[in-house]
């Protein structure tokens, strides 16, 4: 009988033990698709993440990752997943470049970092006076379509417009980092 419970014992804290290893410990290592072997975005299974290179908690449901760093601030992060795929949207604000107060999206929108967006009333858009093309805009949506000139694939911003500030949410495909 003693052998009996010792074993029975044994195997309920050996089962425990792979229970809470195995529960919630997955590590999810994401990378932008141009560079797969540098992880961007780490989700651990216990709530932590590293966002470039930055701690957080965070939380998430089918359509977001809320991150939350040491102070409480919060950063929302807009997503697609599809198995061994994502789409990371990233906040990103611009500030007015023109005279007055902007008439909707159009005008030319500017980082301290130089990057930039113009976006004509004709419907046309040029992105760091690199890319150009035509766009489109979902207001019920918040969201602006662009379609590009060059072979680029279309891609759908989602925006928030306050005041002189524009704050996009860009599409980055990411794909699971590649370990070498």
């Amino acid at each position: 009988m003693k052998k009996k419970t010792t074993f029975i014992m044994s195997l309920m804290l050996l089962l425990l033990s792979l229970f809470s290893v195995g529960c919630g410990s997955r590590t999810e290592n994401w990378a932008y698709i141009h560079d797969p072997k540098a992880t961007v975005l780490s989700l651990s299974g216990n709530g932590k993440a590293v966002y470039k290179g930055i701690s957080y908690d965070y939380t998430r449901d089918d359509a977001c990752i809320t991150l939350t760093d040491k102070d409480g601030n919060e950063l929302e992060l807009k997503y697609i997943s599809d198995g061994d795929a994502m789409t990371l949207y990233e906040k990103s604000t611009y500030t007015y470049e023109g005279e007055g107060s902007p008439d909707g999206i159009v005008g030319v929108w500017k980082q301290d970092n130089g990057w930039l967006y113009r976006f004509t009333d004709n419907g046309e858009f040029s992105e760091e006076d690199i890319f150009s093309g035509h766009y489109t805009v979902d207001e019920s949506n918040s969201s602006i379509k662009l379609m590009y000139d060059e072979p680029i694939e279309d891609a759908v911003l989602y925006y928030e417009l306050n005041g002189s500030e524009l704050t996009i949410d860009y599409p980055w495909p990411m794909v699971r980092t590649v370990e070498e």
